[in-house]
């Protein structure tokens, strides 16, 4: 009331020398309807459904194998560990009032757009599972399904019921890195006000705690379901399915955790980066007032962006990374076990859950390491927060090395070749060194230390078409080292793999393909750590939008300003690290679509011969399925921002008083334009993705009927995917490294370079980062969950290509 008096009066002076009060955008405090059930729940009635639910997860495990058992065991002290995390960061205070009310805007948006979006990402779901359960219901079995007598009925039902479970996981992955962002952005916005150091370690271990429940819930969501269907289906006993088979029934789990990250990461990506570039464009750029401005309409928008993009996209992007990864070693170490004729193979089998049990133990040391100091403050000298976080990444990634050599000796020894768990830690071991090659190359490209982004800079000093001609091309150049590093990866582990003295009954050496499995799971073996330095460029984004607008001195907005430059370079640098390991996920997914097929027609199906027309042309629909799906997610991006921009526009001629203080912005009205338009805009692109390789697997089904070519449909899926992964590889790269060097090399001059801030070098890499924005945070991201999940879609629906 006092706000509006002075505003009708045109007596209000400048925020910094009155209180400082923001629309409070929240009308009623919102939680999930899971959590209002359990708050609801009597303390003694929540205890024994608790023990109830351990009881029945132990039953299972100890039914299944101690292995499982020990995955549950560290996966339950992982979400103990967690908890803590949460009570430690929640515990933190959230400064002064000014500081809250910006805050619980955010938090209120974006709980309100996740809210919708889960709601129509639910109901695709729904849709979906009916369309697996009808093509399931008609299609034919494997020759082992039915000796097995698993019926079609049966077999259905389980793949519903997998992709059902996989989705609402990932969407609860991706609700969990919301949840904390929201919570943690302020309380790091407050400790900026007294050391550095404390406010890297909240925005550390906020980020760990979403890390850890992260990957916890897809191992463990993996493991419920595999021991679930080894007891429900009497798994090994005479006259059942064996559980070298047993794998294939989890394929639905991961489709149905690359659904939702696909949409989330989609709907995210496209209102965080229409709402960020139609604010700079009006804000920075017509207006001349500095990012995240409490006089720019669209601020609390793009700071909600930040939350639903960046944390709660990337919770399920890793998500279904992890799962994918898993489940696909799961399958290659069951067909590697059953063709070598290996006595006990749940160990070649359960592999990849015991790798991930221990990511979750090494990457908790490596989030714990990192710690506040207790003189420090405010005028003291900013420590460089990469170096403190390379540490921990160092720390975790020895760590690694030492536990993966025994999870090697433990599960992968066998009488018939005794020194092949050496070879498989060795492939381990090229898969540990190609993600820290991974993470130094993004790093390189995109952290203004380095020349390839002050080269960038210093383009920006001639004009802004040089600017955008250097970041380009810096893009481009960028795909030449992750290529070369995929390429020596796959080749050496292949290599240690076949040579590791695993043969099936003709002499063969089959362990080449499960060699590519295990440096994969090497690579994701540092995943939950590599999450934490993801989460944390968001919060420490975000922590600097509220010390930005609620007016703090000039000292803490140095702190927030280096977080906020360090997180830009942890998130390209985790980006590179995701497309590096979603390369060698699909690669494994591709070699068990092809087990798959084999295992339906009942004929070997190891070559695709693009030399056969129709397999040719599915090669190309594939490539084109990436320039077109990424046409589509920029073209969203930039509608998105055209609305954005015309509303503030629209703000600031009828409320002229905004740039003098006088009027408030009306911040409401951007957030529910960004949040209309990202939930409409991510639709045609989702499509797109799940319909064109059903579409085109069906039609070239049909074609074969009656041409004579019986696997046709599915040698013209395996071209398209094999297509789809490389170009889509090198889309990612391009598009991920060329956004973030354009991001670094604005901060860079923001640092005082080049003239600073104002100065046309500084204009000119504006315009160079709002054209990267589209590329780094939609396009670049949602291309590597694509091509993950074209391959578990052709997993689910290879029947219908037969």
């Amino acid at each position: 009331m006092m706000m509006d008096e002075d505003v009708e009066q045109a007596t209000l002076v400048s925020y910094s020398d009155k209180p400082r009060t923001f629309p409070d955008m929240r009308s009623k405090t919102y939680s999930p309807l899971i959590i209002r059930i359990l708050r609801n729940l009597n303390v003694r009635a929540l205890s024994v459904l608790l023990l109830l639910s351990f009881g029945g997860i132990f039953y299972m495990g100890a039914r299944t194998s101690p292995i499982i058992v020990f995955v549950f065991v560290v996966c339950i002290i992982s979400f103990m560990l967690s908890v803590y995390l949460t009570k430690w960061v929640l515990a933190k205070d959230e400064g002064p009032p000014e500081m809250v009310q910006i805050s619980d805007a955010i938090r209120d948006g974006a709980e309100g757009f996740l809210r919708t979006q889960y709601g129509t990402i639910s109901k695709m779901a729904f849709l979906l599972a009916f369309v697996i359960l009808c093509i399931y219901l008609f299609r034919n079995l494997t020759p082992q399904q039915e000796a097995s007598g698993l019926g079609r009925t049966m077999s259905a039902y389980i793949t519903v019921a997998a992709f059902l479970l996989g989705a609402l996981c990932s969407g609860i992955a991706g609700y969990v890195g919301m949840w904390v962002s929201v919570r943690a952005n302020v309380r790091v916005s407050s400790a900026a006000r007294r050391s550095a150091r404390e406010a890297l370690q909240i925005a550390v271990r906020a980020g760990g705690f979403s890390a850890l429940v992260v990957v916890g819930m897809a191992v463990i969501g993996i493991a419920i379901l595999y021991s679930t269907f080894y007891v429900w289906l009497d798994v090994d006993s005479p006259g059942s399915m064996k559980v070298t088979d047993l794998p294939l029934l989890l394929v639905g789990y991961g489709f149905g955790a690359s659904f939702v990250a696909l949409f989330a990461q989609l709907g995210g990506g496209i209102y965080t980066k229409g709402a960020d570039v139609g604010a700079d464009l009006v804000g920075k750029v017509e207006h001349g007032i500095p990012e995240d401005d409490p006089r720019n309409p669209a601020v609390i928008a793009d700071l909600v962006g930040d939350n639903v993009g960046d944390c709660a996209a990337r919770g399920a992007d890793l998500f279904e990374s992890i799962a994918a990864e898993i489940i696909s070693a799961m399958i290659l170490g069951g067909t590697m076990a059953q063709k070598c004729k290996i006595e006990d193979p749940s160990g070649f089998i359960l592999f990849p859950l015991v790798v991930h049990s221990f990511d979750l133990v090494i990457s908790s040391i490596g989030i714990l390491s990192i710690k506040g100091t207790r003189n420090a403050s405010v005028k003291s000298p900013v420590e460089d927060p990469m170096v403190v976080l390379q540490k921990g990444y160092s720390l975790t990634i020895i760590l690694a090395v030492l536990t993966f050599g025994a999870s090697t000796r433990w599960l992968l020894y066998t009488e018939q070749a005794p020194s092949a768990w050496l070879n498989f830690f060795m492939c381990g071991l090229v898969g540990i060194i190609t993600a820290y090659v991974f993470v130094w190359i993004s790093r390189y490209y995109t952290d203004y230390k380095y020349e390839p982004v002050r080269t960038l800079a210093l383009a920006s000093s001639t004009g802004h078409g040089t600017n955008i001609i250097a970041g380009v091309s810096l893009g481009l150049e960028s795909t030449a080292l992750p290529v070369l590093v995929i390429s020596v990866a796959i080749i050496s582990a292949f290599w240690l793999g076949n040579t590791s003295g695993l043969i099936d009954e003709k002499g063969n050496p089959t362990g080449g393909l499960f060699g590519t499995a295990v440096a994969t799971m090497g690579m994701l073996s540092t995943a939950a750590y590599v999450l934490t330095m993801d989460m944390f460029g968001p919060i420490a984004d975000n922590a600097g939008g509220i010390v930005e607008m609620s007016q703090q001195p000039e000292s803490v907005r140095e702190i927030t300003d280096v977080l906020d430059a360090v997180g830009n370079t942890t998130k390209a640098t985790t980006k590179g690290f995701a497309i590096g390991s979603a390369a060698l996920a699909s690669f494994l997914l591709f070699s068990a679509y092809m087990d798959e097929v084999s295992a339906f027609a009942n004929v070997s199906f190891k070559e695709v011969d693009i030399a056969i027309p129709e397999v040719f042309i599915g090669g190309l629909l594939g490539a084109m399925l990436i320039f077109l799906f990424s046409a589509w997610a920029c073209a969203a991006v930039g509608r998105t921002a055209q609305e954005v921009v015309n509303e503030v526009r629209r703000q600031f001629i009828e409320r002229p008083g905004i740039m003098d203080y006088k009027e408030k912005p009306d911040y409401g009205r951007c957030v529910a334009i960004v949040a209309s338009s990202a939930l409409r805009e991510m639709i045609k692109p989702g499509a797109l993705a799940i319909i064109s390789p059903i579409a085109v697997g069906f039609v070239f089904r049909i074609l074969g009927y009656y041409t004579g070519q019986p696997l046709l449909g599915a040698k013209v899926v395996a071209a398209m995917l094999m297509f789809a992964t490389v170009c889509g590889i090198l889309m990612a790269v391009f598009l991920n490294t060329a956004g973030g060097a354009w991001d670094n090399a604005k901060k860079y001059i923001e640092t005082g370079a080049l003239g600073g801030k104002g100065s046309d070098s500084h204009k000119a890499a504006v315009t160079g980062d709002t054209v990267g924005d589209p590329f780094k945070d939609t396009a670049g991201p949602s291309i590597h969950v694509l091509i993950k999940m074209l391959a578990t879609i052709t997993l689910v629906m290879a029947p219908i290509f037969l």
